[in-house]
């Protein structure tokens, strides 16, 4: 038996009532609606869409001050650091159109929850899975299309409100966004938005209590909601959890390049013109260490970090477990290292384009982004003298 309204339906399984809220993440009115409907309903558990990394976000905006830079980078975590902040700054520049903080009708039931003393279950899949699953299932000629897609959104600049918001939340709307995403990107679609759906279902289903209030974005109750109806395989379950490993292609790519690179300069020490070979290894060490030492410049790093850029990128370049981006970046961290103010404040800093400059945290990531692009850029350039070699 099933009763549905425009944001909340109610599912019977055996004899226990879920009660699914479907929200905007930036909508006052959600959060209204999530407060106005806990105290009504009075449920036995509170399930809210965010996972623990997430929620201590939350409960914790000053997380960001404890960040060990270095670590990050040491640990090869920088490109994750890198959406994470790319999110955040896309949240908190929607949110400055509505007042509404990203996530606020999930901390809201939260809230709500904790003043009556309701056992709530985080129910989001870990964001670090599903990043790591959307990205290894995509396939490699697909990524870049979805680096675009993120560059694109993170630059858009239209505006919404709360009328344009509940529109958002339309079945019909959400079912024909979905559908276009399926369409042009199913392997991204179906991490970011099916798997979870299940994931949910099945943490509400085992959530304790007989009546229970799961809060979710609007995106999901359609397909959280089949998934209570139809019943849930626990394998399935259990197969969303599983991050891939690399491909064999993305494994390997890395080590391609410097392996035929190696493979040019000794077979052209052998065989080839040892003119042309000084030649093509004076542009190697040229043109890779001065467009490294140019996307330090660009990234308007520390004189001593655009010089290690530079001495660092023709050797870099050869060994991909030591990238020009991770040396420029840890001495970039040490020359001009992110103060109290920019942890503090990189969420709000980041809303604008000219923030990325003016803190200090992410200056370092962008140093580590442009000294690789430059260095990567570079060594394609110097193939043409490696080509000249034979």
């Amino acid at each position: 038996m099933e009763n549905e309204s425009a944001d909340i339906s109610r599912v019977n399984v055996g004899d226990r009532e879920i009660v699914i809220i479907g929200t905007a993440h930036i909508s006052q009115r959600s959060v209204d609606l999530v407060r106005e409907t806990i105290e009504a309903e009075a449920p036995d558990c509170v399930c809210v869409e965010i996972d623990e990394q997430r929620y201590e976000a939350m409960v914790n905006p000053r997380a960001w001050e404890s960040l060990n830079l270095i670590d990050v980078m040491k640990r090869k975590q920088t490109t994750f650091l890198i959406a994470r902040l790319a999110l955040t700054a896309f949240q908190k520049r929607m949110s400055s159109y509505t007042g509404v903080k990203p996530g606020a009708e999930m901390l809201a039931a939260v809230e709500c929850a904790e003043e009556r003393e309701i056992p709530i279950v985080l129910a989001d899949r870990d964001i670090r899975t599903t990043l790591l699953r959307a990205w290894r299932t995509t396939p490699f000629w697909k990524r870049s299309q979805i680096a675009v897609m993120l560059v694109l959104g993170l630059t858009e600049r239209s505006e919404v409100n709360e009328d344009e918001l509940e529109k958002l939340r339309e079945e019909r709307n959400i079912s024909n966004a979905l559908d276009e995403m399926g369409s042009v990107l199913p392997e991204v679609k179906s991490v970011l938005v099916d798997e979870r759906d299940l994931f949910m279902a099945d943490q509400f289903l085992n959530a304790p209590g007989q009546k229970v209030v799961a809060v979710v974005g609007a995106a999901h109750k359609p397909g959280i909601i089949k998934h209570l109806r139809d019943g849930i395989i626990k394998d399935d379950v259990e197969k969303t959890t599983y991050v891939p490993e690399k491909s064999m292609v993305s494994k390997a790519l890395p080590w391609i390049i410097p392996a035929i690179v190696v493979a040019l300069f000794v077979l052209g020490g052998i065989y080839g013109d040892h003119d042309k070979l000084k030649d093509a290894a004076l542009a190697w060490l040229v043109v890779n260490g001065a467009l490294a030492g140019l996307g330090a410049l660009v990234a308007l790093a520390h004189p001593l970090t655009i010089i290690a850029a530079v001495l660092s990128a023709p050797f870099t370049s050869l060994n991909p477990a030591v990238g020009v981006g991770m040396v420029a970046g840890l001495v970039q961290t040490i020359m001009a290292a992110p103060t109290m103010r920019d942890m503090e404040h990189v969420a709000e800093d980041i809303v604008d384009w000219k923030g990325y400059w003016k803190n200090r945290l992410t200056r370092v990531l962008m140093v580590f982004v442009f000294t690789n692009l430059g260095s990567t850029l570079g060594t394609f350039i110097a193939f043409k003298w490696l080509s000249d070699l034979f």
